[in-house]
């Protein structure tokens, strides 16, 4: 059996405490870095309850949404200074698209066509979907048997609405204020309406003459 001395005994038990102090502060260190005895990380629970959760950060979209859209300096046209060198359609032109606010209207109906209430009923919807779809934010209503009336919501888009319109087959002409348009070459639809009921006049007539010839043979 060994024996040791006194001061090999002190030593020894001295090595012992700071052995153990080193290791509890070990432990220590790894437990506030987040690793376990088995050096998995700790997990992070988040509850379900967001309610006191603020989120200051907004996007831009989102902040701009429902404001009017601002006028950059790229954006304004300002009106030639000089209209001498312009035609009447372009000087049109120039006016029509510098409007603003809602622009309100008629559209004539082809003459050629027979229609009931319940068909030009139907031109009108057919038309609003259609200017829906081209982003024209424009209302059709029926107004008699040759005409459908319009609300134009912009009336910046009145030259893109113009195009729009004479590309459908049943309009004829385009009223706007004092303004009206129409196809190259069209003749106006009062002069057309008084050419046909000239028409309608001289067929009665002959077919009254008709009428009268035949009865006074018998």
């Amino acid at each position: 059996m060994t024996f040791h001395s006194r001061s090999e005994t002190t030593v020894l038990f001295s090595l012992a405490n700071f052995c153990l102090s080193f290791f509890l502060v070990l432990l220590v260190v790894v437990g506030n870095n987040g690793v376990g005895v088995s050096g998995t990380k700790k997990r992070v629970h988040i509850s379900d309850d967001l309610d006191d959760v603020e989120d200051n950060e907004e996007d831009q979209a989102w902040i701009e949404w429902g404001q009017k859209k601002k006028m950059t300096v790229e954006e304004f046209d300002p009106p030639p200074e000089n209209f001498s060198d312009m035609d009447f359609s372009q000087m049109q032109n120039e006016v029509l698209k510098r409007q603003v606010g809602q622009a309100y209207g008629f559209v004539k109906l082809r003459l050629t066509d027979h229609r009931t209430p319940d068909m030009v009923s139907d031109i009108a919807v057919k038309w609003t979907q259609l200017a829906r779809t081209g982003a024209i934010g424009v209302i059709f209503m029926g107004f008699d048997l040759s005409t459908v009336m319009f609300t134009l919501q912009n009336a910046q888009n009145t030259l893109e609405f113009k195009d729009f319109l004479l590309d459908q087959p049943e309009a004829y002409e385009i009223k706007m204020g004092d303004q009206f348009f129409r196809r190259p070459g069209d003749p106006p639809f009062d002069n057309l309406l008084k050419k046909l009921h000239e028409e309608e006049d001289k067929k009665k007539i002959a077919t009254s003459s008709n009428d009268t010839i035949t009865k006074d043979e018998l």
